[in-house]
C-alpha cells in the first residue's frame, strides 16, 4: 500500500528530458570548421536548438522568439551582429524573425 504525504515536499529538480544523439553531429561540426556560418533548418521541436547548443557549448545563444532582442535585431542589424564580434561563436535562434540580418551575415 502506498502512503500519501500529507506534507507538501520539495524534490530536487530532475532533467526528465535525456539528449538523443544524432548521425548529423559530426557532418554539423566538420562543416562548421569549414564554413564561417551554418544554418540548421527543420520541422518546429525536431531537436535543431537543443542540437546545435550540444554541439557548440561555448557558442553565445541568442533567441529571437525574446521581443526585446527581435526589436534590438530589427532596429539596427548591423550593430546588433557587431555586438557578437568578440565571441567564439554565436547561435542565433529564431532568427527567421528577422530577415534583415541576412545581408549583413
Amino acid at each position: 500500500m502506498v502512503k500519501y504525504a500529507t506534507r507538501m515536499h520539495i524534490l530536487p529538480k530532475v532533467n526528465l528530458l535525456m539528449y538523443i544523439s544524432r548521425k548529423i553531429e559530426p557532418i554539423l561540426l566538420e562543416t562548421a570548421r569549414q564554413f564561417p556560418l551554418v544554418a540548421i533548418t527543420g520541422p518546429r521541436q525536431s531537436g535543431k536548438t537543443t542540437l546545435t547548443k550540444k554541439c557548440f557549448p561555448d557558442y553565445k545563444y541568442i533567441s529571437l522568439e525574446n521581443l526585446d532582442t527581435r526589436e534590438a535585431a530589427i532596429e539596427d542589424p548591423r550593430n546588433f551582429l557587431a555586438s557578437f564580434d568578440n565571441t567564439k561563436g554565436v547561435i542565433i535562434d529564431e532568427i527567421q524573425e528577422v530577415p534583415s540580418l541576412f545581408p549583413y551575415l
